[in-house]
């Protein structure tokens, strides 16, 4: 889990206006993903004041601060701009007062501008900040994804997760993340996966060793990151377990507070697990939007039972 998001980095990455305080850019610490605008505080009200979170103003607090004596600005900026307060950001391309300037320089406080409206800039950064600064677990298995649905294969070691998502990639589909997937919650339904910077494009086959899937297959075969929507976890087969023959056996798994869906598919001589997987992903896709092939088999079955039942009775 990241702890903290330098402004370098945010002003880098959101694409925002360095209007002063470039050199303290990368001293300068985000440690909350709230973003504060400070009405209040231009009033003079500091009893419940965020100093912590990116201060941000829009048109109604500048147009609020232009009101004010040059005099009451300084003072009121200056009580602003603590010690911890990452950055000071003006939206819709407004040029910050000169009172916010001397007042943010006096303690290294960046300045930073947008052209982007002020409710779109702080719903932006939120997201960003969130995904950033959320808390991130790791999990062995292999995300792919398949059909735009991001599928995790896990399983013993040794089962064949990697050589499945192998020939998956060589059908078209993409990798993720090989061996361990890093995984947060984006929000209350989401659960986000992504792959460690060193095993980034990377995938390991036994025999053959580490492959490049980016260098050998193209661009167009990983990806960065996905939503974690479906698990697959491979079992090897024996004669004594039983494993879900109509589908009707709904199973999930909990990551942080989100239940993701998870079927278990039987791993024996024979079977396509790419091919199979792939079904997987359709029929999932298909019980999404309504589709339940399983409801349909119990359905026709009654209809059977019913048909039997009377035929029974006319003789």
């Amino acid at each position: 889990m990241a702890d903290q998001v330098s402004v370098k980095q945010l002003v880098t990455d959101i694409k925002l206006k360095v209007y002063s305080g470039e050199d303290y850019l990368p001293e300068r610490q985000v440690v909350v993903s709230d973003i504060s605008r400070p009405g209040l505080e231009l009033t003079g009200y500091f009893n419940y004041y965020p100093h912590e979170r990116i201060q941000l103003f829009g048109r109604t607090e500048s147009a609020f601060a232009r009101n004010m004596s040059a005099p009451e600005r300084l003072v009121i900026f200056k009580r602003m701009a603590a010690e911890d307060t990452p950055a000071f950001l003006v939206s819709r391309g407004i040029e910050p007062l000169p009172e916010m300037l001397t007042a943010a320089a006096a303690v290294r406080v960046p300045v930073l501008g947008s052209d982007l409206p002020t409710t779109r800039l702080s719903s932006l950064l939120t997201d960003y900040l969130e995904e950033k600064l959320a808390e991130r677990q790791s999990m062995h298995g292999v995300l792919v994804d398949l059909y735009g649905l991001g599928v995790m294969i896990t399983g013993d070691s040794g089962v064949g997760k990697s050589e499945t998502a192998l020939e998956l990639i060589q059908r078209g589909h993409r990798l993720i993340a090989d061996d361990r997937v890093d995984v947060y919650q984006k929000d209350e339904q989401t659960i986000v996966g992504e792959a460690p910077a060193i095993l980034s494009h990377l995938l390991e086959i036994r025999g053959l060793g580490i492959i490049d899937v980016m260098n050998l297959l193209g661009a167009g075969a990983v990806r960065t990151h996905t939503n974690l929507d479906l698990i697959v976890h491979l079992e090897n087969w024996t004669p004594d377990k039983q494993f879900d023959r109509l589908g009707s056996g709904e199973q999930s798994q909990q990551i942080f507070d989100v239940n993701v869906p998870k079927i278990t598919i039987p791993v024996k001589v024979g079977r396509n697990l790419a091919s199979i997987i792939e079904v997987a992903a359709m029929n999932f896709r298909a019980k999404s939007m309504g589709y339940d092939a399983t409801k349909t088999f119990e359905a026709n079955l009654n209809k059977l039972i019913k048909s039997n039942e009377a035929a029974d009775k006319a003789k």
